[in-house]
């Protein structure tokens, strides 16, 4: 991970900052938020970096860099993308979870299941979900699949994406030079995700498959 950071990441968004500024932040934060795993604990980081220092020029409004500027494109580029995200789960995932679900071992009622979720809960599980390093990355697919209503939708991304932008930008302007701390220092957290959630999709498999290797189970069976 941190040598797709030095080698793509960060000169990534050094190109992008410094031919198209502000806009550049908003396309690293739609990017982002559509599933791609380009981190926001870069993008805004290195804008907070850019903030901090009255020598960097954006370069559309030949102006110092201003956070509440960075602020709004940033909450507006995690709309757009999360928009697009939505868009892949509602026309996309969810008539291919339909229709070939059960290859997957997902039955159609399980889906019925997920949809009742996000009707009691999908406002609270978008809102926070923004909050959360690798979980905010793909959180709207899920919404898009369960086809939460596209209103409610934006509205809790939304202000989910706000409190998040904020922390971050900010976290870059103290920081200054040494932005990157930020990611190194959320790292250990992405990975720990990362295990719940594939240890959460073991867990689902082994259940679905029948709980083999079960003390007892092989006994029953037989029995």
């Amino acid at each position: 991970m941190l040598a797709f950071i030095d080698t793509i990441a960060i000169p990534f968004l050094h190109s992008l900052y410094g031919a198209v500024g502000y806009l550049g932040v908003m396309i690293a934060m739609a990017i982002e938020s559509a599933m791609i795993p380009l981190p926001s604990e870069l993008i805004l980081p290195f804008a907070g970096f850019m903030i901090s220092d009255p020598a960097q020029i954006e370069p559309l409004t030949k102006s110092p860099w201003n956070f509440w500027i960075v602020v709004v494109v940033a909450v507006v580029g995690n709309t757009a993308g999360s928009l697009i995200s939505y868009a892949i789960g509602a026309y996309g995932g969810r008539p291919f979870l339909e229709r070939w679900g059960k290859y997957v071992l997902i039955r159609e009622h399980e889906i019925d299941i997920a949809d009742r979720f996000f009707t009691e809960h999908g406002a609270a599980t978008v809102f926070f979900g923004r909050l959360l390093p690798v979980v905010r990355t793909f959180i709207s697919f899920p919404a898009g699949v369960t086809r939460m209503p596209l209103g409610k939708f934006i509205a809790y991304s939304t202000a989910g994406a706000v409190p998040w932008s904020i922390a971050l930008a900010f976290a870059g302007t103290l920081l200054g030079q040494h932005w990157e701390d930020i990611r190194r220092a959320l790292q250990p957290f992405d990975t720990l995700i990362a295990v719940v959630v594939v240890a959460a999709l073991a867990a689902l498999l082994w259940m679905r498959l029948g709980r083999p290797g079960w003390p007892g189970k092989d006994d029953a069976a037989a029995a």
